[in-house]
């Protein structure tokens, strides 16, 4: 995470290789970590810059449990 002074929202960005698998659950990761992030750019500081590295574990990962860590990570670089 990069945080500017920039008064703007927060941003977000993802990774995800072809070591996730193929287009269709590449794609199913990266809509699944948008809705995550979505839902926490309320508590995301103004002007912030944040990149997700999905791991191929992710693949197979419940929402639930996405969500979890994605909040996890968030919360632990605010503070």
């Amino acid at each position: 995470m990069v945080l500017t002074d920039e008064p703007r929202p927060a941003r977000f960005g993802f990774i995800i290789s072809k070591a996730v698998g193929g287009a269709v659950v590449r794609n199913t990761v990266r809509r699944r970590l948008k809705a995550v992030c979505a839902e926490a750019l309320p508590g995301v500081r103004e002007g912030a810059d944040v990149v997700i590295r999905a791991l191929p574990s992710s693949a197979h990962a419940p929402f639930a449990e996405l969500r979890t860590e994605v909040l996890r990570c968030l919360e632990r670089r605010a503070s």
